[in-house]
């Protein structure tokens, strides 16, 4: 009896193992559409979890940032303006950069011009894009908002793919370009005043934005 007990428990425990591994195999072929890791493919999805869309603000925005703007500096379509556009339950932004001129995106980091947010404690932030070309991030501070003399980090060409990638604030991983100039402060002053994320390149680019959250910061609704 003791022999026969022992065979049952093991069949048991055998067939949760089974039914276990067979959701594991299900969820990853189901569900492959919307998981994404850092550095992997992103399927286009249409729809977003409702727990996401619940997180968004009433007017359009992408993980509650609102500003997605096209500076009118360098060629671009759009040339002005938001570049948030519908996509399923959700919003992108998408722009395109023409010719060989330094081209700007911002995005403003509390959704209005005046407004800014403290990075100091924050490890960094993940970026959900596409791009057929290399272009930069900068880290603009409030009290130093104007001009290319940033410190950025580069954003590496996707070949038009959707992909998740995280971005750290170590100080070790930003830098700067001679062509744009040497930030007069240091980093850890961006991070302290932080005023907005600009995307600049000056390259032919199709640049597509999912997402962009930062960690340990949520952004206001305005």
């Amino acid at each position: 009896m003791r022999g026969k007990s022992t065979y049952s428990r093991l069949s048991v425990a055998s067939a949760k193992a089974f039914a276990a591994f067979a959701s594991v195999v299900a969820l990853s072929l189901v569900g492959s559409a919307t998981v994404v890791h850092a550095d992997t493919p992103v399927a286009a999805a249409d729809s977003e979890p409702s727990s996401r869309r619940h997180r968004e603000c009433a007017t359009p925005s992408i993980d509650r940032l609102q500003q997605w703007l096209a500076s009118g500096e360098g060629a671009t379509a759009p040339p002005t303006g938001s570049l948030l556009v519908r996509k399923g339950r959700g919003y992108a932004a998408e722009v395109d950069f023409l010719g060989t001129d330094w081209h700007v995106v911002v995005v403003w980091l509390g959704n209005q011009f005046e407004a800014q947010a403290d990075l100091s404690r924050s490890a960094g932030f993940w970026l959900t894009y596409g791009a057929t070309d290399d272009l930069y991030v900068q880290l603009r501070p409030a009290s130093h908002w104007s001009g290319g003399d940033k410190w950025l980090v580069r954003v590496p060409s996707t070949g038009g793919r959707l992909v998740r990638k995280f971005f750290s604030f170590s100080p070790d991983k930003w830098t700067w370009l001679p062509e744009l100039g040497k930030p007069s402060y240091p980093f850890a002053s961006a991070l302290a005043e932080a005023r907005g994320l600009v995307f600049v390149g000056k390259t032919p680019n199709e640049i597509e934005f999912r997402g962009l959250r930062v960690h340990g910061y949520r952004p206001p609704c305005r």
